[in-house]
């Protein structure tokens, strides 16, 4: 048998997960974009106001992109208005980042969206799977801690 016909895409838990994570992703991407907000300025928005998290370090971190995506996303929010950058109180080379009263609303109105999205797959499972679904996909990450917090 090749090589190549060995590995089996369908059969991939790489796959499957990137498959699971973009159906999710979509989904969510739809009921924020009448709202005018992308996956990644939603999360940004999380990160800002419920995790009150203002250094664009921390954002990028939070969310899980690189410091270029962030900078982009800060932009293009602030542009927006759905977000105000102002210089940091120690340093003034530093941006620090707050929602602004239209990103909160926005927040605030994508907020039932996303917990019917999240719900969509939870309904799918039982409280037992959820729960070992949520360590095992940590513990494919390599996220020791929080496997061993939920141990």
């Amino acid at each position: 048998m090749p090589l190549s016909s060995r590995y089996r895409l369908h059969n991939s838990l790489g796959y499957q997960l990137s498959l699971t994570a973009r159906v999710q992703e979509r989904r969510l991407e739809e009921g924020l974009k009448p709202l005018g907000l992308t996956r990644t300025t939603w999360c940004v928005l999380l990160a800002v106001e419920n995790e009150r998290l203002s250094r664009p370090s921390e954002i990028a971190a939070f969310v899980g992109i690189d410091r270029t995506a962030i900078s982009r996303a800060l932009r293009q929010m602030e542009a927006d208005g759905i977000i105000a950058r102002r210089g940091g109180t120690s340093d003034r080379r530093t941006k620090e980042v707050q929602a602004t009263d239209l990103g909160r609303s926005r927040l605030a109105a994508g907020t039932p969206y996303a917990e019917a999205n999240v719900q969509v797959m939870e309904d799918r499972l039982n409280e037992a799977e959820r729960e070992a679904l949520r360590c095992l996909l940590a513990k494919a990450r390599g996220d020791d801690e929080l496997v061993l917090d939920r141990i």
